[in-house]
């Protein structure tokens, strides 16, 4: 069945929807509009008002509204706008979602469902090109997913609704008009996938930086350079035996992450290596990552800020001596 990422998060909303009554939606224009990112379109009309809800422009109150929600027993998914209007709705991800099952000493869960849009590559300037998926793998209590790939775009949601514990779900904005054929179902949300094998180089990213580096991994191809590529897809908890298996395989790896290398994703993953593969690399573990500026919005610095193909496979050259 040929989908797009965006069909296939609006055909797992709707199953959801379809299984279970205390699952509804809620968030900025969720309803009437469909969705600022369309996936939702059609489901108001589908389920009616109190299933598919729109709320104020305050995600500090509708998320807390969810959260409310998730402790009374219902399942509920809440979609912020974009990751930077996330901040404003921080205190009660931080302090509420991801600390009341352990503050209650197990008497509460929060089976609350959190989607966001993020990254950059849209021409929307610094204020709505943020990345900080790093910021809230950071958290204990919440289980922070990247699906970079139609099946997943689908597969993850339903298990993420059944979570009795919080999950973040990230859906980087380049990827909603991707296509794919699927066949649709359900994806485990507890690891990282090998997209491409090889034994030369690993290659760990995720979200909207996968096509990027499967691209990248094609023009190392060329040269006779076998790139393996893992997708992360599980930001909290990490999959570290996947990354490592692939890592003692290739003896080298470079970490992609759109977001800034500064107290980065990326970083967390370069010191899980040289912590428990130190002595199966042949040379230190690169980063490609974000410029450390605001993301211009005029395109070609934009492109120069972000990750890119190119700059994945000067990475790799330099690891293999070749620069």
């Amino acid at each position: 069945m040929k989908m797009s990422y965006r069909e296939a998060l609006r055909l797992a909303l709707r199953e959801a929807l379809e299984a279970d009554p205390r699952v509804f939606l809620m968030g900025e224009d969720v309803g009437m509009y469909g969705g600022t990112y369309a996936v939702s379109k059609g489901l108001l009309a589908e389920f009616g008002p109190q299933r598919v809800r729109d709320t104020p422009l305050s995600e500090l109150g509708f998320v807390g509204a969810g959260i409310g929600a998730a402790i009374g027993g219902m399942r509920p998914v809440v979609e912020i706008m974009t990751v930077n209007f996330s901040l404003l709705a921080l205190d009660q991800i931080l302090h509420n979602a991801a600390t009341l099952r352990h503050m209650t000493g197990g008497q509460f869960n929060v089976p609350v469902v959190i989607r966001m849009a993020t990254g950059a590559g849209r021409q929307v300037a610094a204020q709505h090109s943020h990345s900080l998926e790093g910021w809230y793998a950071h958290i204990p209590g919440i289980r922070v997913l990247a699906p970079a790939t139609v099946a997943d775009a689908y597969g993850m949601l339903g298990p993420a609704v059944e979570d009795p514990d919080p999950v973040i779900i990230f859906e980087h904005a380049l990827l909603y008009n991707m296509e794919d054929d699927i066949t649709p179902q359900r994806a485990a949300i507890t690891g990282a996938a090998v997209r491409r094998a090889g034994a030369d180089v690993t290659l760990v990213t995720y979200g909207g930086s996968l096509p990027k580096t499967l691209r990248a991994a094609e023009l190392l191809a060329s040269e006779g350079i076998a790139a393996e590529v893992v997708d992360l897809r599980v930001l909290r908890p990490l999959d570290d035996q996947t990354v490592l298996a692939s890592v003692r395989k290739t003896h080298r790896a470079v970490v992609v992450d759109e977001g800034w290398k500064t107290g980065s994703l990326a970083a967390e993953i370069v010191a899980r290596i040289m912590e428990q593969a130190f002595y199966d690399l042949d040379a230190p573990v690169l980063r490609v990552c974000s410029a450390e500026v605001p993301v211009p919005y005029a395109k070609h610095l934009e492109e120069a800020a972000l990750p890119q193909p190119a700059a994945i496979v000067a990475a790799v050259h330099q690891l293999m001596g070749q620069t």
